[in-house]
């Protein structure tokens, strides 16, 4: 309880409410410190502001102040407007008009297995053992109904071949039969009469499945062998006409392509799962299954005249695939072209580029076998927006510097000072960036030596710069562009190199800024040090005062304690 204090109790004086209105007297010069390093913080944030809009001029400055893309920058165009083709050319590509005709165009090499990969459906005409889900045929088999002339026969994927041959017989009163050829691997329908075949609510596509095709006659025959490779089932299910025997005894195997081995195993690879192996080695082909003509093929990634090599002991999966000796090559070819009538030349790609032509940074796509022209010339657009973003850059440190340092008066007298305003330090840096900008650049021997000669230069009685001749400009980069680029690029007066160093200069650890923020920074802490070193003094001043108070509140106490003790023993009325 001894922390509880009411005030008064004996005095009845409110000596706590007095006590806080002393210290809070005591406290003014505090509040006068704060209140100043407010102002510092306040000038700090300015002061870092203005140093980060100096940066962003100095990042504007410096890529034209490089022996600059941005003046060598070129435009490839094509004189057809409705062309296919495709050009582009790097800075500093030498300008011209240069006529390109193509007389042929680069193809990929490509190996080619020969067709009907596939085995047989069956060995024999029984097909009562082909279950229609199952069926290894280019176009799986669906369920419903077809109409063989106009009897409709019902199609389930659990059915076998032969049931759906013993109802064609069944439902057309046994006009039509229907039978397989091992020999061809193909379906045949028979009838004394021409057969009809489909209608149009048919919902089983059965007859396309089996290549089964009206023709006017009697005889229907489908035009090649059915059974293809199923490429999803393992190698060693994958129906395929010619088996492999060139593995190892848990069906281990392997070929190589261009020099690349590619490993499988018959029992749990799938035939697909080689494809894609291939495809995504180092072999730089793409291997391919054409299930309408049941082949496979390898063809180059890159176009050109070079080869597909493959090697693989006999009864290995690539000669299963129709891919070894039997198969076919097609050899690429090289683009061939030539340029203003000259030699004729090559290249491995239909991409012309330098390699192939020698001019340096122009490339063209080509498309088509003909003959187009194509102009390099200077393109201004990125030359220009860097310079327009260099002005953008400038005139925003101007403005900004313009409006933290200026003063204004109001009619009756008043002034109002912004946060820089006094300081001589911040003005003389517009004033010293308008200096290098404006002046000129000795020792150029061109046309071009300042702003003004390329159309730039401030606004009447004003320290923002603008682009004056919009003309000027864009005829000065288009004439003159070396004149231009040395005039920001000089390595020892340029533009670029005159503002660079200046920024580096009063933003760096000894530059102005820097050294005014730091002086800033070291009177904060001195503040901070004065407040702190007053604030314990306030606090020993409030102690004493409250103690004494107290001690007052004690006595008084005390006092009146023994009055009313008198005052009982003699009675009020006593003398």
């Amino acid at each position: 309880m001894s922390g509880i204090q009411l005030t008064g109790l004996a005095s009845g004086l409110d000596w706590r409410s007095l006590v806080d209105k002393l210290i809070a007297a005591e406290t003014v010069p505090q509040n006068r410190l704060r209140s100043e390093k407010s102002a510092g913080t306040q000038k700090t944030n300015v002061l870092e502001s203005l140093k980060t809009s100096l940066t962003s001029l100095q990042s504007a400055i410096q890529p034209l102040g490089t022996s600059s893309d941005a003046f060598a920058a070129r435009k490839a165009t094509l004189a057809s407007a409705s062309t296919s083709w495709a050009t582009s050319a790097t800075a500093g590509t030498e300008t011209g008009t240069y006529q390109i005709q193509v007389t042929q165009l680069a193809t990929k090499a490509q190996r080619t297995g020969s067709a009907d990969s596939g085995k047989a459906l069956n060995s024999s005409a029984d097909v009562s053992g082909l279950t229609l889900s199952t069926i290894p045929i280019t176009t799986a088999i669906t369920a419903g109904e077809f109409t063989v002339n106009g009897a409709r026969i019902t199609v389930a994927l659990t059915d076998s071949l032969q049931d759906i041959f013993n109802q064609i017989s069944t439902k057309t009163g046994g006009t039509v039969t229907a039978s397989y050829d091992p020999a061809s691997d193909k379906t045949r329908l028979s009838s004394s009469t021409e057969i009809v075949l489909g209608s149009a609510n048919d919902t089983s596509n059965f007859l396309r499945s089996l290549q089964l095709y009206n023709n006017g006659t009697g005889e229907v025959l489908g035009p090649k062998a059915l059974g293809v490779v199923s490429v999803s089932a393992a190698i060693a299910n994958a129906n395929l006409r010619e088996a492999i025997t060139s593995t190892d005894i848990s069906g281990n195997g392997s070929f190589s392509v261009n020099g690349t081995t590619i490993a499988y195993n018959v029992n749990s690879d799938s035939v697909q799962n080689v494809l894609s192996r291939i495809n995504a080695s180092a072999a730089g082909v793409t291997a391919s299954y054409d299930k309408v003509n049941d082949r496979f093929t390898l063809t180059n990634k890159t176009t050109g005249d070079v080869g597909i090599s493959i090697s693989e002991s006999p009864g290995g999966l690539l000669g299963a695939l129709g891919l070894g000796n039997s198969a076919s090559f097609v050899r690429g070819k090289d683009a061939q072209f030539n340029i203003d009538g000259g030699p004729t030349l090559t290249s491995a790609s239909n991409t012309l580029d330098d390699s192939s032509h020698g001019i340096t940074g122009l490339s063209i796509a080509v498309t088509s076998e003909t003959t187009d022209s194509v102009t390099v010339g200077g393109d201004n657009a990125g030359a220009r927006t860097k310079i327009e973003d260099f002005i953008a850059k400038f005139n925003a440190v101007q403005t900004f510097i313009d409006q933290q340092t200026k003063s204004s008066t109001t009619p009756d007298g008043k002034v109002t000072a912004n946060i820089l305003a006094g300081n001589r330090e911040v003005s003389d840096i517009a004033k010293q960036l308008r200096n290098k900008i404006f002046a000129a650049v000795p020792g150029l021997s061109g046309s071009i030596q300042r702003l003004e000669s390329i159309g730039i230069d401030f606004k009447s009685s004003s320290s923002i710069l603008e682009v004056k001749d919009s003309g000027k400009l864009d005829a000065a980069l288009r004439d003159h562009g070396s004149d231009v680029r040395t005039l920001f690029s000089d390595t020892t007066n340029g533009l670029s190199k005159r503002l660079d160093s200046f920024i580096t200069q009063i933003t760096g650890t000894t530059g102005t800024l820097t050294t005014q923020t730091a002086s800033i920074a070291k009177q904060s802490k001195s503040i901070d040090e004065q407040i702190s070193a007053m604030d314990r003094r306030l606090a020993q001043q409030k102690t004493l005062l409250e103690q004494g108070f107290i001690r007052m509140e004690s006595a008084q106490s005390n006092i009146q304690s023994q009055l009313s003790a008198l005052n009982n023993a003699f009675g009020t009325g006593s003398k």
